[in-house]
């Protein structure tokens, strides 16, 4: 009887905690857009039209904060690509952009987009940009379904270049600086001794091995 009675006031103080959501990070390639122009760092309400033009129809309004998403139909991994609740930072990817104006995706699961007007011209991010910013505070991650071929450093930006060191297990991946398609990293392995050399963060048709491992 002590047991039930435990567990059904255990139940009852979690139903009563507020429904505080989940950081949303990219995991696998599959969650990152390959045809977008970068990511815009929104504010706290999001008012999409249909064109780039605030006289044109709103296609969708959706508000935030650390603890609710609003209209509720939507979740926050739907309608972000990087959402850190402690740093209150949220990133949606841009389809298409111009001087006033970002095209966002606002329904990852259905490629749903609409044009909202920069508050900030300074809150566009290209991919380079977010890498330089992000990925070179802190660092890079492997996502889950990357190729095996990520993990051998080379010497050149080639494919067919010299090997470096054939990684294993990296236990962390500093970004020094991205080339192209390629990125010059020290990685510090389960032998704990760092090697420096470049690796692949995306193909040559954009989709992303690597990305930053923002917390």
């Amino acid at each position: 009887m002590i047991r039930n009675l435990l567990a059904a006031i255990f139940l009852a103080m979690t139903l009563s905690l507020p429904a505080f959501c989940a950081d949303v990070l990219p995991k696998y390639s599959a969650n990152l857009h390959t045809k977008t122009y970068g990511f815009y760092q929104v504010s706290k309400l999001v008012v999409l039209h249909e064109e780039p033009n605030e006289n044109s129809k709103i296609v969708k309004t959706i508000s935030w904060t650390k603890e609710k998403l609003m209209p509720e139909d939507l979740s926050y991994d739907d309608v972000f690509t990087v959402f850190v609740s402690a740093k209150e930072l949220a990133l949606m990817a841009v389809e298409d952009e111009n001087e006033d104006w970002v095209k966002l995706i606002y329904d990852n699961k259905n490629n749903k987009s609409g044009w909202m007007k920069k508050d900030d011209p300074y809150k566009f991010m290209t991919w380079i940009n977010l890498y330089n910013s992000y990925g070179r505070k802190y660092g890079l991650k492997a996502l889950k379904d990357a190729p095996e071929s990520i993990l051998t450093l080379h010497a050149k930006t080639e494919d067919n270049s010299q090997v470096v060191s054939q990684l294993n297990h990296p236990e962390y991946i500093k970004l020094n600086v991205i080339r192209g398609n390629w990125a010059l990293v020290t990685v510090v392995d389960l032998d704990r001794t760092p090697k420096t050399g470049y690796i692949r963060w995306r193909s040559d048709e954009g989709v992303k091995y690597l990305f930053p491992a923002i917390k």
